[in-house]
């Protein structure tokens, strides 16, 4: 285990260049959030320190994404309404929903759930990634032309016979409630009516106005109105927002083209006395709990939202150790994914008492650390307490930022989290099931049945149809295939009759790997183990493939990823007797022949051995 201060340079750099990617971005999530760029800050910071401290990757950087933030959007949006549309009254509720997300991942960690995630199929993280980055794109679409709904004093005044009958009928309850009956009490009724103000029904018109636009959907309907009454300033600060961040990856990327395009809009902004439309005031002050959410705890009050802490849980869970996964490949170690789980779990906990998002483990803050020197614990530490000290100094500048660059901020972001790997395989995966008079693929069905209900529906059970429809599917292609169990050990197994008389000559330099069974998204982990194990006298590998069967998507960008590892050690791959379904997957991303070329690919593993003898000879 690498010590806390064994690199305390690297760390500090690390982290320090972390925390600079780390802010635009924090204070973007918060503003989409619903809970203000305060919230996205405090999410930042707290979570990147205590899931640093106590997690279970040494060089991973945490706080508020794009997935977290997309399905706390929903959350938020859902309490508030439910609220009468005042987010003073809902924050308890909402708050509550993060601390029970946070828990149930350390409660996840501390049963050993962690090592479980790997068995989500890869269309349909495919279709959700490609789903949330859809959605922050069209909800950020409003704000970029400087169009919100409560504003818009023609729009709202549509709603205000709605308000009224919404008014009425929350009257009823609160009589149903009281157990006063109205044909009894007709004059109690008409006296609490009478009481109806004008500022109510405009109130509950902007709700409504509110509730209209929100979501995807909402965006879509409400986009004819905001073109129509554009502000102009807001538009050009968004889309120069996001002409340099592109423009300026071109010329460099060791700067944050992010921050620099915050920086530059809004000093252009500030510095011409433009009057734009600012973000919501942010704290200068020491971050103080939120008591409140304990003094109006009760269970009653949050059992209806048990599920929905729940499903943040898992996504968060997800988004971390897929991200310790890409931070295990940059640096040649192995993370702990239950100790990974219950520091994101403190963290998302701690964040959520100072009111802050939730968050996980974030990617590119990650990579940017690593690429950066950072090492240990402490960069993410480091990157945690730097946000802190922004916040502390630079409090009130930053709330001049303009709200349009935030939108171009988040539009960069909702593209950037799209899937299009997955999506650009589409044309490519074969037709193995039929509907009717068409032939589809079943992972391309699984993407876009995801992607569809995550965008225009439910992030929570599209995922879970999702799920059940790759299982459904999954039984079935095994139960055509095989009966066998799956058998892809990342030890090595003793050897075939077959290879009993394998050339001594060649023993030192060649590895054999024996593939038993489907290669799906269960077993991909043992499998990308391969290449760790092949010994460093190794010049050549023979992959026996007679027993696979069946390979998946998630299989298929396993055996791509552990190609090109191999192909980067100059280790050759040879493979015996492919079958035809993994080869036309193979053959569908260009494996064959861009990594394996047909000459590398024998019916017999006597043709492979004799191929063998020729070549070590030349």
């Amino acid at each position: 285990m690498i010590k806390l201060f064994s690199n305390v340079k690297g760390d500090l750099f690390g982290g320090i260049t972390a925390g600079i990617v780390a802010l635009p971005l924090a204070l973007a999530f918060g503003v989409s959030s619903g809970l203000g760029p305060s919230a996205g800050l405090y999410g930042a910071i707290f979570i990147s320190f205590f899931a640093a401290l106590f997690g279970g990757t040494n060089t991973q950087i945490s706080g508020p994404t794009a997935p977290m933030t997309a399905v706390s959007m929903v959350v938020i949006a859902g309490i508030v309404a439910a609220n009468d549309g005042d987010i003073t009254k809902a924050l308890p509720a909402i708050l509550t929903v993060f601390i029970l997300a946070g828990l149930f991942q350390v409660i996840l960690g501390v049963i050993g759930l962690g090592k479980y995630i790997r068995y989500i199929p890869y269309p349909v993280v495919s279709g959700f990634m490609t789903a949330i980055g859809l959605i922050i794109l069209l909800t950020q679409i409003l704000p970029s032309v400087g169009y919100y709904p409560k504003e818009d004093t023609a729009f709202v005044e549509t709603f205000k016979p709605e308000a009224q009958e919404v008014i009425l009928k929350n009257i009823l309850k609160e009589e149903a409630g009281e157990k006063i009956l109205v044909l009894d009490n007709f004059e109690e009724t008409i006296k609490r009516a009478d009481k109806i103000s004008a500022a109510d029904i405009e109130k509950e018109s902007k709700t409504l106005a509110a509730k209209e636009t929100a979501g995807a959907l909402g965006a879509i309907k409400a986009f004819p109105r905001a073109i129509q009454k554009i502000n102009w300033l807001e538009f050009l600060l968004a889309l120069g927002t996001i002409a340099i961040i592109y423009g300026f990856k071109r010329i460099t990327t060791k700067i944050p083209s992010t921050l620099v395009a915050l920086i530059v809009m809004s000093s252009i902004a500030v510095g011409f006395g433009l009057e734009y439309r600012t973000i919501q005031e942010i704290p200068s002050g020491i971050p103080v709990p939120k008591w409140e959410i304990f003094t109006t705890f009760s269970l009653s009050s949050i059992t209806p939202y048990i599920f929905t802490a729940l499903t943040l849980a898992l996504l968060g869970a997800i988004d971390s150790l897929l991200t310790s996964v890409v931070a295990d490949n940059m640096t040649k170690t192995k993370h702990k994914p239950n100790k990974e789980l219950i520091g994101q779990g403190i963290g998302n906990s701690i964040a959520a008492i100072f009111g802050g998002i939730p968050g996980a483990g974030a990617t590119i803050r990650t990579v940017v650390n690593i690429n950066a020197g950072g090492k240990t614990k402490l960069s993410g530490m480091i990157a945690g307490i730097m946000l802190l000290a922004v916040m502390l100094g630079l409090g009130p500048v930053a709330s001049k930022i303009p709200a349009g660059v935030l939108a171009g901020i988040l539009i960069t972001v909702g593209i950037g989290v799209m899937d299009y790997k997955g999506l650009k395989a589409i044309p490519h995966l074969p037709r193995d099931i039929k509907i009717g008079p068409l032939k589809l693929s079943s992972e391309v069905l699984i993407m876009i049945v995801v992607l569809l209900l995550s965008t225009f529906w439910n992030l929570v059970y599209a995922v879970g149809i999702g799920l059940v429809i790759a299982s459904l599917m999954f039984m079935k292609k095994i139960g055509d295939l095989t009966a066998e169990r799956s058998n892809v050990k990342s030890l090595k197994e003793e050897s075939w009759s077959d290879e009993i008389d394998f050339p001594e000559n060649l023993k030192e330099k060649i590895f054999i790997k024996h593939i038993k069974g489907p290669l799906f998204f269960g077993s991909t982990s043992d499998f990308q183990a391969l290449s760790e194990q092949i010994p460093e006298s190794a010049k050549t590998v023979i992959m026996r493939l007679g027993r696979m069967q069946y390979m998946d998507q998630s299989g298929l960008y396993a055996m791509e990823d552990m190609l090109l590892d191999l192909k980067t050690k100059n280790i050759e791959v040879l493979f015996v007797n492919l079958l035809n379904q993994p080869r036309y997957m193979m053959e569908r991303i260009d494996i064959i022949p861009d990594f394996i070329p047909t000459t590398h690919i024998f019916k017999t593993f006597d043709k492979c051995v004799l191929w063998l003898q020729q070549h070590i000879k030349k």
